[in-house]
Order: structure tokens, then sequence, then C-alpha cells
């Protein structure tokens, strides 16, 4: 946005708190927001008079029921005792979602954090148990999630096979190369994906959609793509996440102990287990389509790489795991 634009947003933000029951005194831009920018239109942290920090988000009309769907979810959870949720905040008239002056508007409580220290972190055993904690909570406090705050039960392999029609088309040499990873997904996962079982699933845990205190988690973001998943989703994202941001870290302290905590937890089917490796490459493919839209060469080169490299270490994965 040019400066000028932003400075209206920000008017138009302050303007918007008022229906939250916020007196909102100053636009604090010298605080950093954790998350995808991508996941609205425009965002910025407002200070109040009564010291509240609050995070306010101008999301467009067309998403107004997906966001609504994950404001419910996020409710749900929150008055289930589950940690490190930060429900949105509700007008006066009890909407999450406001209309103010033809843009919508969403608030929530600001939460500050600590930068993760990117060539450091993946190899901090705490942290895997203290995410492998998190996904075991929402799996309790999930059990009696209502029917009408379900989604249809996402199948990866659905998504690998529309994305794929599409670069066969537009990227030949690309396809190409996916072949033998897209034969060892229909060799070891095919038969088994609509037989595991499925649960609530954030659809995008990792490490940097999380706000980080030095210690623990304070809070679990960017749940865009949360829904109805198999229930081993949650745990190969963040494993291929480690893997991708240094695979030295697949057999370092975070993952097995991530690993470990979920074993000794039970919350995963035999069934799970065995197919995780290739769970972690199939979700893979949903970062390929991300690098492919923003046309990003050099991620598209180092996904396939990295997608190989899990292939063809497969087995030796599963034997270090132990699970």
């Amino acid at each position: 946005m040019e400066g000028k634009s932003i400075d209206t947003m920000k008017d138009a933000a302050i303007c918007a708190a008022t229906a939250f029951g916020l007196d909102a005194v100053a636009v604090r831009s010298d605080l950093n927001i954790c998350g995808s920018p991508q996941r609205s239109e425009f965002r910025c942290v407002l200070e109040c008079s009564d010291q509240r920090l609050v995070m306010m988000e101008h999301i467009l009309e067309q998403v107004c029921t997906k966001k609504q769907a994950i404001i419910d979810r996020l409710d749900f959870l929150a008055v289930q005792g589950l940690p490190n949720v930060n429900p949105y905040l509700r007008a006066s008239d009890g909407r999450h979602l406001v209309q103010m002056e033809g843009r919508l508007w969403q608030a929530s409580l600001y939460v500050p954090g600590i930068p993760l220290d990117r060539f450091r972190y993946v190899f901090d055993g705490w942290r895997g148990k203290v995410m492998a904690d998190f996904l075991i909570e929402l799996r309790k406090k999930s059990q009696n999630l209502p029917d009408d705050l379900c989604t249809n039960p996402f199948s990866i392999l659905d998504f690998i096979k529309t994305l794929l029609s599409q670069i066969k088309i537009r990227e030949p040499g690309l396809f190409m190369k996916l072949v033998p990873i897209t034969a060892f997904l229909r060799e070891r996962l095919s038969h088994v994906h609509d037989l595991l079982p499925v649960a609530l699933c954030h659809g995008d845990y990792h490490p940097l959609n999380m706000i980080w205190s030095d210690v623990a988690i304070e809070c679990v973001i960017d749940w865009e793509f949360s829904g109805t998943k198999p229930e081993n989703y949650d745990a190969a994202t963040l494993i291929g996440c480690m893997g991708m941001e240094n695979p030295d870290a697949l057999k370092g302290p975070l993952v097995i102990e991530f690993i470990s905590s979920l074993k000794d937890a039970k919350i995963l089917s035999k069934m799970s287990w065995l197919v995780l490796v290739e769970m972690i490459i199939a979700i893979r493919f949903g970062w390929l389509s991300e690098w492919l839209r923003n046309q990003d060469t050099e991620m598209i080169e180092l996904e396939t790489v990295y997608m190989n490299l899990l292939m063809e270490n497969a087995d030796t994965l599963i034997d270090l795991w132990d699970y």
C-alpha cells in the first residue's frame, strides 16, 4: 500500500474499533505482527485508552463465511479450555465481524512474542514437546466439536491430483520431475489414505504460526486451513517444515522429542504412524502449489529436491524415529 492509503486504513481501523467498545488512542506501528499478512487485506495494532493492545484486521466480503467458521471453532475450543488460543472479540451487538464504512473488520487481543532464531530453533528439544502437548490438547478439546463446526474431510491426494493436472499443462518439465514422487505416494499412501482416522486439525501447524516466549508457546495463530483432516496431518506438516528449514533437523532433538511425546500420548493410530513419512511428502505439494502461485523458481526447485530427499530416505527416517 502507498503511504496515503496506509494512513487511510489506519484511520478506518481506529473508527472500526469503536464498534468493539474500544477507545483506540494510537496505532502501534513499532510492534511486530506475527503470522502471514496474506490472511487479511490490512492489519494493524491499536493501543487503547485502557492500555490494551488490539489487532484490527480488514477482510474481504467474499471470505466472510470462511472467517466466521474459523472464529466459531476458536470460540468453541476456548470454551472447552484449550490453552494458547486467542478468540476474536465481539462487538457490542455480539457479532465478531463488523461492517464499517464499506469495510469488514475483525478484532483480537494482540499477543506479544519473541522472534525465532531461524538457524537454531529447529534443534530446540523443548519446543518439540510443547508443540506436541498442544496437539494432544487440541485432540482432547475437539472431541465434541459440533457438526456445524466440522468440515468435509480434506483429501491431500485429491489436492495433488488437481495440482498435477495443472502442472502437466503449464510446467511439463516439472511434471516429469514429480513422476517418481507421485508413484511413491500411489504405492505407499493411496490405498491407506481414505481409511485414516480424521480429526480437527490446525492445518498449517508449524513454529512460525505460533507466538513464542523464551520457554513456551504463547499463542497458536493462523487457523485459515483448520478443519477435518487425517489425524496425522498436523504432525506431518510440522515435521516437514522442520526438515525444509534444515534437513538435519529431521534427526534433531525437536523432531525426536515431538514424535516421542505424541507416541506416549497415543493419540495417533498405528495406521497413521505407518504412513507418516508419506503424509509429510504429500503435504509438501501444498507448499509446491504456493511456490508456483508466486512463480518462485528457486523454491520450486528446492521443494522438488526436498521431496526426493524424503522419498529416498523414507525407510531410514522410519527406523530413526522408531514409532
